[in-house]
């Protein structure tokens, strides 16, 4: 499957999560937030470099730097 990272992805996109590129630290704040492989989100803002992205009902805020490291495919 052919991924892309986070912060390429459109207001509104819904996708799931195929990978995390970062150390172990960043792996595990990811995962803690509820952002691990296979999981689905959408993009609600992009601001700046930021995201604003929902899983099920909660909102997460994303830096750019931890968003490119977020390899994400669109749902089909």
């Amino acid at each position: 499957m052919k991924g892309f990272p986070l912060m390429m992805a459109d207001e509104g996109a819904c996708l799931r999560i195929i990978a995390l590129n970062g150390g172990k630290g960043l792996t595990t704040r990811l995962t803690e937030l509820g952002l691990n492989v296979g999981s689905e989100v959408r993009v609600v803002q992009r601001q700046g470099g930021g995201l604003l992205v929902a899983r099920g009902e909660s909102r997460i805020a994303l830096g750019g730097g931890m968003a490119a490291k977020i390899l994400v495919a669109p749902l089909a």
